[in-house]
């Protein structure tokens, strides 16, 4: 998942630059080298693929804020989109449950249930031959995955900053620079020399903690599609959970864009996860109407 989001967040933002990032507190711990800090993030982009299999068995709440903000950087409208996120054979799936922190209509209520048990008779009623071509569909998005995060070892230049506490844990602190010249082999990865990144590594389990963004050049998608610009900016954080996984806690996202050349658009969105439980075969989806009543 984090890989998965990370990847997403390349394109899409960045973050402040390093050197107007705080500074870590002094810490003893000898500083790693170059080569150190590559096998470091080669051995958390293997972390989060078994991450992203283990997420598979929870469920959880997702609540969104976005601003969409004018020329002036001021806001415009706010809206707010609370959401459960379910396990349905085998596939995660996200049921609306509130808009803007009130609870839906009845309406609305009704087209995310029906939504909900199209997805499940659909799935019943697929056959193991369709099942095989998803779960691979899906099994090869992980392995794209993988090797962008495993591509960024490659494309950067790294500085060790030092360690920080974050949440009670020790964490490796690392700045990220585009390496001059470099030629990405993937082609997602032809967006990674306009980025620059802060990141936080979890000392003991060498998982990603936090990750800070910037873009530093404009960054351009199709001849006239899309133009993230200069200055956009993303943190996302992750939660240790149960002992066993790393799952996402946090994500903060500043874009400054232009779709289509026609239309430009500034918003600030924050995503925060929560409730994480874990999945047993025996639960099931319930009406949103029942759900209050299940404790």
């Amino acid at each position: 998942m984090f890989v998965r989001c990370a990847a997403l967040c390349f394109v899409m933002a960045g973050s402040l630059p390093a050197q107007d990032a705080p500074a870590p507190s002094p810490s003893a711990v000898p500083a790693l080298t170059q080569d150190q800090i590559r096998d470091l993030i080669r051995k958390t982009a293997d972390n989060d693929m078994e991450n992203d299999k283990k997420q598979r068995d929870y469920t959880y709440i997702q609540r969104e804020e976005q601003h969409k903000l004018d020329g002036k950087g001021q806001t415009k409208s706010v809206e707010i989109k609370t959401s459960d996120i379910l396990e349905i054979y085998g596939e995660q799936v996200e049921r609306l449950i509130s808009k803007d922190d009130k609870p839906l209509s009845e309406k609305d209520a009704n087209k995310e249930e029906e939504k909900i048990q199209k997805l499940i008779d659909k799935r019943k009623n697929e056959s193991e031959d369709e099942r095989q071509k998803r779960l691979a569909k899906e099994e090869k998005q992980r392995e794209e995955d993988h090797k962008f995060v495993l591509e960024v070892a490659d494309a950067y230049n790294f500085r060790f900053v030092g360690t920080e506490m974050l949440d009670g844990r020790e964490a490796y602190v690392i700045d990220g620079d585009p390496k001059p010249g470099y030629e990405p082999h993937l082609k997602p990865a032809k967006i990674l020399p306009k980025f620059r990144f802060r990141a936080w590594i979890d000392k003991d389990e060498a998982e990603w903690k936090k990750v800070d963004i910037e873009c530093v050049d404009t960054v351009s998608f199709g001849l006239f599609i899309a133009r993230i610009h200069k200055g956009s900016r993303i943190v996302i954080e992750q939660t240790r959970v149960n002992n066993e996984v790393w799952l996402p806690q946090h994500i903060s996202m500043k874009v400054d864009a232009r779709i289509a050349l026609l239309k430009d658009f500034n918003l600030n969105d924050d995503i925060t996860y929560r409730d994480y439980k874990k999945f047993r075969s025996e639960s099931k989806i319930v009406p949103l109407g029942e759900a209050g009543d299940s404790n």
